[in-house]
């Protein structure tokens, strides 16, 4: 059992918010940084190196999508819960675009935060167990994943895969063929299912084809089931590929 204390940046500028978001996660037994601010949160994060960043849209100085952004040009693999107080899609979108892995909208309640939470720490303890007692490698045509290494390589180059980019890429190569609902994306890769975050599923999907597929308005390796989901090609379809 991993005996290490989780910590986490939880950066929002509403200090009624924040305070509540703190103790609770306390409660929890986590470590917690606050920045009411994104300048500021990007010191907190190279300073403290944090396992979870929770991190707020609308900041003063700097906003949470910005944040998010330079954060994930040094570091791809920690995870990124964004706070949107917006009800616009553009603003879910957005975040996921740059690199985030969930989101949550206000208001929320401090129940289903916490079981987000939970669920994203647990998803990190089974990729590092995966990574530990996986296999070797998994390859189809071009595309390679080093388990052990969590690395992911096509025609011999490196692609850049956030977290969440990398578990369902594995999850797919896993099961060749195999369709998946967006529900079923929710529950085996983020752990929890709730109506209305499909747009986490299918941002991530769009910005994984981009980063493999050859073309991603005609994907080769991640197809879409129509009025299903997603499978991976199997390989009755590698010799499909041009």
């Amino acid at each position: 059992m991993n005996t290490k204390t989780n910590s986490i940046l939880v950066v929002e500028d509403n200090k009624d918010l924040l305070n509540l978001l703190q103790i609770n996660l306390k409660d929890q037994g986590y470590v917690i940084h606050t920045a009411e601010n994104g300048i500021a949160a990007l010191d907190i994060f190279h300073t403290q190196n944090p396992d979870l960043v929770i991190l707020d849209i609308m900041l003063p100085k700097m906003d949470g999508l910005e944040v998010c952004k330079k954060i994930r040009i040094e570091n791809r693999s920690v995870p990124i819960l964004m706070l949107t107080a917006k009800a616009e899609e553009v603003d879910k979108v957005l975040g996921l675009e740059l690199g985030a892995d969930d989101y949550m909208t206000k208001p929320f309640s401090i129940r289903e935060f916490l079981a987000r939470v939970k669920a994203m720490f647990r998803r990190i303890e089974v990729s590092r167990s995966e990574a530990e007692t996986g296999e070797e490698t998994l390859e189809f045509d071009e595309l390679r994943i080093d388990v052990r290494k969590r690395k992911v390589t096509l025609r011999n180059e490196l692609v850049d895969l956030t977290s969440k980019e990398y578990d369902l890429l594995l999850l797919f190569f896993r099961n060749p063929g195999k369709a998946y609902s967006r529900e079923e994306l929710l529950n085996t890769i983020w752990g929890y299912s709730y109506e209305g975050y499909s747009h986490t599923v299918n941002s991530h999907i769009n910005r994984l084809r981009s980063k493999i597929e050859e073309d991603a308005s005609e994907p080769h390796f991640i197809r879409t089931v129509w009025g299903v989901g997603y499978r991976f090609a199997d390989s009755e379809e590698s010799s499909q590929h041009a």
